[in-house]
């Protein structure tokens, strides 16, 4: 049985998922996407015993970063995006905290990725897969093993992101989708920014984008 364990918590106004993804052996953790509530994250941390290692982001949307900073340094740990994504990160502006959320937030990713970087996080193996479309820097974690896709604002059940918002492409997300989200294995298990999970072979028969084809 696998050691990946994968708590979801729904937080913030248009209740965005943030993943607090642990490996139950060594009690370590990532966390994908931490929303806006850092004090709730760090309660269900202390709650499940785990440490958190590092902070994923999908993209750089308000509803995704808004608690960031302040997970960052309770845990002392690193930030990671899409190099194309940290001129969104650090200006509230592109990134609608100060529009939407009503509270400014900027600032900068200490780990910028690009397509095909592989990271070595809490015993897993993670592929950054780059997905503009919903954002030009929007991305997506694979983990081979584990058969499982943090897909953020790309790929949501029988959905996906809009693509009207600063930054944002139908065409890319079209090509993202098809191209590279839709390449994954038929088991593989997403994890979206917002709603249910869902599995690939699930997508490619019911997402309206799939008949784009």
């Amino acid at each position: 049985m696998s050691d990946m364990r994968v708590k979801t918590c729904v937080l913030g106004a248009v209740s965005t998922n943030c993943y607090l993804v642990y490996n139950e052996g060594t009690k370590k953790a990532v966390i994908v996407d931490p929303a806006d509530n850092a004090q709730f994250i760090l309660n269900k941390c202390n709650e499940l015993g785990i440490t958190p290692e590092a902070i994923l982001l999908t993209h750089g949307h308000f509803d995704h970063i808004m608690a960031a900073e302040d997970v960052r340094r309770s845990f002392h740990i690193k930030i990671y995006a899409s190099e194309t994504e940290d001129a969104m990160l650090s200006d509230s502006g592109l990134n609608l905290s100060g529009g939407w959320a009503g509270k400014q937030t900027s600032f900068h990713a200490d780990v910028l990725l690009k397509d095909g970087d592989e990271l070595e996080l809490i015993g897993f193996r993670w592929k950054v897969i780059e997905t503009p479309g919903h954002t030009t820097g929007s991305v997506c974690y694979y983990v081979p093993e584990e058969e499982v896709v943090f897909s953020g604002d790309t790929l949501f059940c029988e959905s996906y992101g809009r693509t009207d918002l600063p930054t944002g492409s139908s065409s890319q997300m079209v090509s993202s989708l098809l191209d590279k989200v839709f390449a994954l294995p038929d088991d593989t298990m997403a994890y979206p920014g917002h709603g249910d999970t869902t599995t690939i072979g699930y997508e490619k028969k019911n997402n309206p984008i799939a008949f784009y084809r």
